[in-house]
């Protein structure tokens, strides 16, 4: 019989507001220094006298840092507990802020980034899982949507701060201001953070990890759903990582500080997530991830208004599309992974930051070729194309199994 002191947590407990805050807090840290770059890309090539593209590797050499240390740390939290990577995750991905403000080259910062990003993959990594095993079955969908809701408002904070703070001072202040808030958020998950208690080293091999993580890959429904993560990201992040460049020049001409309030639209994100997982609940997960799809790459084209305010609904409706297919595709690659769930989820975890980091960089060649109308024109396409060709797939492999 379980003892009271090792049950899960629940609604009624005061450690699951604890965890609650602790990896909501880590998560706004997280998710806000990932992308705190984004806004200053236009600042980064007049500053440092590089191209577009090089200043994209200030986002996309984070993303690669950040899915390195998901695979390392994916590994290592099965085995050392959770408690112990979250934590340490945030402490040092603090540091790199109180020293980018001083580097004397571009290159320097973008190795701080890429280092950054391995330090912040310990919270992406560790935190669900702990969620799992510390939280009643009940309340861990609440607590799941919360955690994932805070992801949203991390990205929105982050790039808002940072653009709003660069316009009226420098990136290097914004940075300063970064690293002291995110040493704030540190001593708060330190002490906030309880230490687990149902945690269960994992007894097999690298080697059996690593077999898991082939088993999924030679599942052509996970297959699937990993693609559409790169896609969703691909097309999501293209958008925001040259939105300053067109929204900067004719015929908006806006400042640094009036883009950064686009970056306010993630707002829809903090809802689209929880919004999503209740309509799936009455309508189905595959039917309401269509939609946003769908939705998405709507939005996507409305941004070719010439207008400031098109460009804004199109971003508001981007972000609701987004997060509901992007919770609701997470959800089915946990449903549908017949064994080693946690590393299926990883797998998705990686599939969807390769999307960001191509997205940020690899787009590059269309915004240089055709501006934002050939670069908005493919990534509204590229997500309907693959929805297109993956529900033929899935036909065709469904009948394969029943044939």
């Amino acid at each position: 019989m379980e003892k009271i002191e090792d049950r899960p947590y629940t609604l009624r407990d005061a450690a699951f507001w604890r965890i609650i805050g602790a990896l909501g807090f880590a998560s706004l840290f997280v998710f806000s220094a990932m992308y705190t770059t984004q806004p200053l890309l236009p600042v980064f090539t007049e500053e440092f006298g590089i191209g577009v593209s090089a200043s994209s590797l200030s986002v996309s050499m984070t993303t690669l840092g950040l899915i390195i240390g998901l695979l390392v740390i994916s590994f290592l939290s099965d085995r050392r507990g959770r408690t112990l990577y979250i934590k340490s995750s945030v402490v040092l991905a603090v540091i790199p802020f109180f020293i980018m403000p001083f580097v004397p080259s571009f290159g320097l910062l973008v190795l701080l980034r890429f280092l950054q990003g391995m330090a912040l993959a310990g919270v992406p990594a560790a935190a669900l899982a702990f969620i799992s095993e510390e939280v009643d079955r009940r309340s861990a969908s609440f607590a799941t949507a919360l955690y994932i809701s805070t992801n949203a408002l991390g990205g929105m904070t982050g790039r808002f701060i940072t653009g709003w703070v660069t316009e009226h001072y420098s990136w290097q202040t914004a940075f300063i201001g970064l690293g002291i808030a995110g040493a704030v958020i540190a001593a708060a998950v330190l002490f906030l953070l309880p230490a687990s208690r149902r945690f269960v080293p994992a007894s097999g091999t690298v080697k059996e990890d690593m077999q898991a993580f082939l088993f999924h890959l030679r599942n052509p429904l996970l297959l699937l759903l990993f693609g559409l993560g790169v896609v969703l990201q691909l097309s999501f992040t293209g958008v925001w990582t040259f939105l300053p460049f067109h929204l900067g020049g004719a015929p908006f001409n806006l400042s640094l500080e009036a883009i950064s309030y686009t970056y306010l639209a993630y707002g829809i994100g903090v809802i689209g997530s929880p919004l999503a997982g209740w309509l799936a609940g009455r309508f189905g997960l595959r039917p309401v991830r269509i939609a946003g799809i769908l939705i998405m790459s709507a939005g996507i084209l409305m941004t070719l208004g010439g207008t400031t305010p098109a460009v804004v609904a199109g971003l508001c409706v981007v972000c609701l599309g987004f997060f509901t297919a992007h919770s609701l595709t997470s959800a089915t690659v946990a449903r549908d992974a017949r064994h080693h769930k946690g590393s299926a989820s990883s797998l998705y975890l990686v599939s969807y930051y390769i999307g960001v980091a191509s997205g940020s960089t690899l787009l590059s060649p269309l915004w240089s070729i055709g501006g934002w109308t050939l670069l908005i024109v493919f990534a509204a396409a590229v997500p309907v194309i693959y929805l297109i060709f993956s529900l033929a797939a899935r036909k065709k492999i469904r009948a394969g199994m029943n044939g």
